[in-house]
């Protein structure tokens, strides 16, 4: 990857470096982080006479060469240098609570307008809403648009940044038009390669986050950095993974616990983690138990699905979601263990 003395490449000087890799059968691909840019070979990036023709240019500080199947979601690469800061709070310095309902109700929106409101009350950062639903059965509800008013009006209401997860191109769209804060790719859809690479080409040089989820069965820490890679390879590294579960299920947890997959990411790749205790766990009262070891293990945060009435909620609040008293606990509690966790970090 091509790092440059400026922040940014004139047009001119990316045309003449583009025009240089060309020439070996590689291309660039920049990417656009929040404190500088840099420009990523794609391609076979070990010819020497090409990178010493880049080299000499005098607007380029270096090019670094990462032996690793992930070169830019790798800790050595130079994105470890940059900060992701989401509603006000950099990932690093001070954990991320992102909280709501797992599935919005368009036939009760008040639920949701008022959960938002406790969701603040209590300290979370970020508000998160299921519009559409990845489910096991055809059946089953999958959501729908009109839910994602719902979200953008909780959002004017109470000045939360917003989560929602995508499934297809058309979601995605949708979203993006509208400026939602946080695209979610679920555990179905994390080996979706077509749908990676096309998340981080439309929101590649913006803001818009990517909270993607760990797959659904045993998932290596490789193949998780793996899928970021299609995110970041086309454009986007706010990228933030998230363990939640994963199969063979535990008997009497929703799926089996991996919140220990945190420590071996981590020295891995320099994206942050975030942990969803909800879907790991699958109940209520085993959340805050949950959230705690993803604290300890090294999580930078939380994703929990939390509800004001949780008995009448849809999809999976009734069972899993705590209520906004639970969550306002577990915000101050997961801060302390995080401060004592980060005791022994070296």
């Amino acid at each position: 990857m091509i790092i440059p003395k400026p922040n940014k490449l004139s047009d001119a000087q990316l045309a003449e470096i583009e025009s240089i890799v060309g020439e070996f059968g590689c291309r660039i691909q920049p990417i656009v982080g929040a404190e500088r840019s840099i420009y990523a070979i794609l391609g076979d990036e070990r010819h020497e006479t090409m990178i010493n023709r880049v080299l000499g240019l005098d607007y380029v500080d270096r090019v670094d060469q990462i032996d690793s199947p992930y070169r830019l979601m790798d800790r050595r690469s130079e994105l470890a240098s940059g900060k992701l800061t989401l509603a006000g709070v950099t990932l690093g310095h001070a954990p991320l609570f992102i909280a709501g309902h797992c599935t919005i109700d368009p036939k009760n929106p008040n639920l949701f307008y008022e959960s938002a409101e406790a969701i603040k009350k209590a300290g979370a950062h970020m508000l998160r809403g299921g519009v559409w639903k990845p489910r096991t059965m055809p059946y089953s509800y999958q959501g729908d648009s009109s839910a994602l008013d719902i979200l953008l009006e909780a959002r004017e209401r109470t000045g939360l940044p917003i989560n929602t997860e995508v499934m297809d191109e058309a979601q995605l769209n949708i979203v993006l038009e509208h400026g939602v804060d946080m695209i979610q790719v679920g555990a179905r859809n994390a080996l979706n390669y077509p749908l990676l690479r096309r998340i981080g080409e439309v929101t590649a040089g913006s803001k818009t986050a990517v909270l993607l989820k760990r797959g659904r069965p045993m998932a290596a820490p490789e193949e998780c950095l793996a899928a970021a890679e299609y995110i970041a390879a086309a454009g986007n590294p706010n990228i933030l993974l998230c363990p939640r579960g994963t199969l063979p299920q535990m008997d009497g947890y929703r799926n089996h616990p991996d919140e220990c997959i945190t420590q071996l990411l981590k020295e891995k790749t320099w994206a942050s983690v975030i942990v969803d205790p909800s879907h790991s766990v699958g109940r209520a009262g085993y959340v805050p138990g949950a959230a705690l070891a993803g604290m300890a293990y090294g999580a930078d945060g939380i994703v929990v699905e939390c509800h004001i009435d949780p008995g009448h909620g849809i999809g999976d609040d009734p069972k899993q979601a705590i209520t906004p008293a639970i969550l306002k606990d577990l915000i101050e509690d997961s801060s302390a263990v995080w401060k004592l966790r980060r005791k022994y970090e070296r």
